[in-house]
């Protein structure tokens, strides 16, 4: 058994066991929701009363809850030969650029080709099994349809050092993004929205993230409660008429790492990412404004146009900042290509 993790359930938390939890969770923590139902059910969450064994068990601000971690279990699932694109690897870490369209681990419905069981197949048994059966190695995430660069742990000395990077928020973590529309200081909407500031040369963006009380497989910008959320956009370049850009190549810095926050965050001030079939849909484009084929393009996108560029971090071995970039994936590149060719 691990060290018992102490968890206190944050003013504004959920009143619910499970989602206090959840909400108590340092950022970077390998434990999900769904784990931390599962640890409840089994009687490895404790509290001033005694074990709990609903979920749904109401608490309250303060409390302090006692959860027991299993020791890493003997992974059950087999590696892939899926091909890699590495950008660093050493004994203790593997640094990996993620195609878009590959999940990172196994899931209902995403049984297979993932960048776990890649992973497996390339490391055999040296990864962190701190995350457990499923999830070995993985300190963070990135959606199925993002690509870019992620870092997984070899061993449980480099999982635990990496996760702490991430929550005390020491990681760097940089996206390229094409958004609609372009977001600016100068836009009298958007200064007048809570939780935005104006930074030199950036919009900063601050909103607290919870799951979308109509649809549960969506995250939204919340009043009360959610996890904090904290974005920086800087517009790079804007396609399109000065006064009015149809669209932007934006760069975004997360202060915060949670679940689709960048494209959450973007939708939220009425710059949805180009292709997010969630969070936001193709605009109306004024004749002219660009090209019939960049038009195109940006309509028939096929995912959030949204990679991770750029990861910096310690080695927790060897203290070393180190730091990784990674090009944009062929089909933005092909994207851009389009918004920047000449009117005919």
């Amino acid at each position: 058994m691990t060290e018992p993790l102490l968890l206190t359930v944050p003013d504004g938390a959920p009143l619910r066991l499970d989602k206090a939890l959840a909400a108590a969770l340092p950022e970077g923590s390998v434990l999900s929701r769904s784990r931390l139902q599962a640890l409840i059910a089994e009687g490895a969450v404790a509290g001033p009363e005694g074990v709990m064994l609903d979920a749904k068990a109401k608490v309250t601000a303060g409390t302090v809850f006692r959860v027991a971690v299993p020791e890493a279990r003997e992974m059950a699932l087999a590696g892939e030969n899926i091909p890699l694109d590495i950008a660093y690897e050493d004994d203790e870490l593997i640094v990996v650029n993620k195609p878009a369209g590959m999940v990172v681990h196994p899931a209902p419905g995403a049984e297979t080709g993932t960048l776990v069981q890649a992973l497996l197949h390339h490391c055999g048994d040296s990864l962190s099994g701190i995350g457990g059966a499923r999830r070995p190695g993985i300190v963070h995430r990135i959606d199925k349809e993002t690509s870019g660069l992620l870092v997984v742990a070899k061993t449980d000395a480099a999982h635990q050092g990496l996760a702490a990077q991430f929550a005390a928020h020491d990681v760097e973590r940089e996206y390229l993004a094409l958004c609609w529309g372009a977001p600016s200081p100068m836009d009298p909407r958007l200064a007048g929205l809570p939780g935005v500031s104006f930074e030199p040369g950036a919009v900063r963006i601050e909103g607290a993230i919870d799951r979308h009380r109509a649809d549960r497989k969506r995250m939204a910008v919340v009043a009360s409660g959610g996890r904090r959320a904290v974005t920086r956009v800087a517009v790079e370049e804007a396609f399109g008429s000065d006064e009015k850009p149809v669209a932007a190549r934006v760069r975004c810095w997360l202060e915060t790492g949670r679940t689709h926050q960048i494209r959450v965050h973007m939708a939220h001030v009425g710059h949805a990412l180009v292709g997010d079939p969630v969070y936001g849909r193709p605009r109306a484009v004024a004749r002219g404004a660009l090209p019939e084929a960049a038009v195109a393009a940006l309509r028939g996108f096929p995912r959030q146009a949204l990679h991770a560029a750029t990861l910096g971090f310690i080695h927790p071995e060897t203290r070393e900042r180190l730091r990784f970039s990674a090009g944009n994936p062929e089909d933005i590149n092909l994207l851009l290509t389009a918004l920047r060719a000449p009117m005919p």
